[in-house]
């Protein structure tokens, strides 16, 4: 009798499911959406020009930020994002493999 063996990595498998939650958010691809078409952008703008809560858009940003997705400068008072387009990649070609795409 053939048995399988299942082995994962815990970490990787740990910050699949991180990446996978935070990319798995309608909110949070309209936010990415919005950071991609302006570059670089302070979370000032994201919230007011989405019409979402200033604590809920941190919020979600902070998800992304765990999950590598996007990159946070500090500059003076301001907080500015941009998108990690590797990570995007990375997670676009795992999706894709595991779908048989």
């Amino acid at each position: 009798m053939n048995q399988t063996k299942v082995k994962f990595d815990h970490q990787k498998l740990q910050y699949s499911t991180i990446l996978m939650k935070a990319l798995a958010h309608p909110l949070r691809l309209k936010i990415l959406e919005y950071i991609d078409s302006q570059g670089v952008i302070n979370v000032n703008k994201i919230y007011n020009t989405l019409g979402i809560e200033q604590s809920v858009t941190s919020q979600h940003l902070r998800l992304l930020r765990l999950a590598g997705v996007v990159n946070a400068k500090k500059d003076g008072k301001f907080v500015h994002y941009d998108i990690n387009y590797e990570v995007l990649k990375k997670a676009e070609k795992a999706v894709n493999n595991f779908l048989g795409k």
